[in-house]
């Protein structure tokens, strides 16, 4: 059944393209807003239970309003729905699921209903605009992007972007950074949220990728990528450290980076309002990458710990505050950008210390294998540095030392065997003195000491164990008995009875 024309209105079409083009949203979407508010208007009138539909033909702009009733087994809204057999007695055509379509006539809009329809029409374009924003920007999160000071707000940047407004909070800005209305900036989207609000884009000046992005543009290399910048770490507004690669062996990626008398650097250090820039090569090998990282200052030596991801530096005595840095900073941006934990240590306390623990580990080679003091410096001489290793590495490789044969090694395996012995049976009536139970002792990863160690501090069962972060187990039991993720396992393993229980409970429930 055809719907009746109210009202035809060419110029609504007018008004749909304007709208359109002034917000940057479809026609369509602004078409759809203004029936929404026409429909409104109409239900208004008729009454809200009722299905009441507007359409705007999208030619002509005529207008038409219509009541819309489907046909259904057994009513349950009279104001919506007939049976089929009253269905039949308006239209014999009529089928069960269709909707019969009752003709209204022209309503005239009064003053409160012409109101309410705009203010439909302004929610609907304004959720379109939304829409269209956050479509448009959230997939240009990583990008650069310029816009114009709007307003100032207690150090919060509202940034007019041309086709949005971003945010750029106080804590994204640069130190003794300050913005007035009406100047340019330049920043980083680092997110773009859907809130109630609208899209809600955050801009970032102290971003590290902000200086990484601001390179990009300097050094056509990076653009092009033959020079890829590897990781970047800043202290905004005072010091950074970049490490970059070339894949080209002819291109120097520092030379490259800091430009002819140094114009391509200067040109990020100027956008960052002074921000010193160190360019360092980076490197696949960590040691050689924390030896860059750590310049100006000269490394001696480098011990890694790779179960642990810390690294050893040990610099000349001369070289310790360079290396650190005013206030840490070198170092800790050195940390940053390789990812390791780094030590720096002079020659001096790294000599002291040596000398340190060769005497406390010659101690414990003597007591523990009964020997005298020339065998247990061969042996800490050639790299042992527990009983352990004595006890576990093959017989092959202590016979191999100076002055041993087969015969020596094999005893020395042997009481080294008999003192661990003894001492996990110490450890064990240790652990069962304090209380700790035998589900915790059963864990793996935690060897008889760490248990009496455990034990100690009141961790006694599963649940406190459970309790426990990665970084208090490793505190308990020794820094360097265990790496932070073999402690988050193992307290993981001591959590796994409570959702063991949790499934017991569901599956009952």
């Amino acid at each position: 059944m055809e719907t009746a024309a109210i009202l035809p209105r060419t110029e609504l079409l007018q008004v749909a393209d304007i709208v359109a083009r002034e917000k940057n949203i479809d026609r369509e979407e602004v078409i759809l807003a203004m029936e929404m508010a026409i429909q409104k208007a109409g239900r208004s009138k008729y009454g809200h239970e009722h299905d009441i539909r507007a359409h705007i033909d999208r030619k002509n702009g005529e207008i038409t309003l219509a009541r819309y009733r489907e046909v259904v087994a057994e009513v349950e809204n009279e104001a919506t729905q007939l049976t089929l057999e009253q269905a039949r007695a308006i239209d014999p055509t009529a089928e069960m699921g269709v909707f019969l379509i009752d003709p209204l006539p022209p309503i005239d809009f009064g003053r409160i209903a012409a109101q309410t329809a705009k203010q439909v029409i302004v929610q609907k374009v304004r959720e379109a605009e939304r829409k269209r924003q956050y479509e448009e920007y959230k997939d240009r999160v990583t990008e650069v992007v310029n816009g114009l000071v709007k307003r100032v707000e207690f150090g919060n940047v509202t940034v007019d972007l041309g086709r949005a407004e971003a945010i750029l909070r106080r804590d994204e800005l640069l130190p003794r950074e300050s913005f007035r209305q009406g100047d340019r900036v330049r920043a980083y989207i680092f997110d773009v949220r859907e809130e109630q609000r609208g899209p809600q884009i955050f801009l970032s000046r102290t971003h590290p990728q902000f200086m990484a992005k601001l390179f990009a543009q300097e050094v056509p290399e990076i653009y092009d990528g033959i020079i890829e910048i590897k990781a970047v770490a800043r202290d905004p507004g005072s010091r950074a450290k970049i490490g970059v690669i070339s894949k080209d062996s002819s291109i120097d990626p520092v030379g490259a980076c800091v430009g002819m008398r140094g114009s391509r650097v200067q040109a990020v250090v100027q956008e960052l309002q002074g921000e010193k820039i160190d360019i360092i090569p980076w490197s696949p090998d960590p040691a050689t990458f924390v030896v860059n990282a750590l310049a100006p200052a000269e490394v001696a030596k480098v011990v890694l710990d790779e179960d642990l991801h810390r690294i050893e530096v040990i610099v000349p005595d001369d070289q310790l505050s360079l290396a650190i840095g005013r206030r840490g900073q070198n170092v800790r941006l050195a940390s940053m950008l390789t990812g390791w934990d780094i030590d720096i240590l002079t020659e001096t306390e790294e000599s002291d210390r040596r000398q340190e623990e060769v005497k406390t580990l010659s101690s414990l080679f003597m007591e523990a294998l009964d020997v005298d003091d020339v065998i247990a410096h061969l042996l800490i001489n050639e790299g042992f540095a527990s009983i352990e290793e004595v006890a576990l590495v093959p017989v092959e490789e202590i016979a191999e030392i100076e002055g041993f044969d087969e015969d020596v090694a094999a005893e020395l395996q042997t009481r080294a065997a008999a003192f661990l012995e003894q001492q996990n049976a110490n450890f064990e009536a240790r652990r069962k003195e304090l209380g700790v139970t035998d589900e915790l002792a059963a864990l793996e990863g935690l060897t008889p000491g760490m248990l009496a160690k455990l034990g100690e501090s009141e961790v006694k069962t599963l649940d406190d164990l459970g309790d426990l972060a990665g970084d208090e187990l490793r505190e308990i039991v020794g820094a360097n008995a265990m790496s932070e993720e073999q402690a988050n396992e193992i307290i993981m393993a001591a959590r796994a009875h409570w959702f063991a229980d949790e499934d017991e409970t569901e599956t009952k429930a």
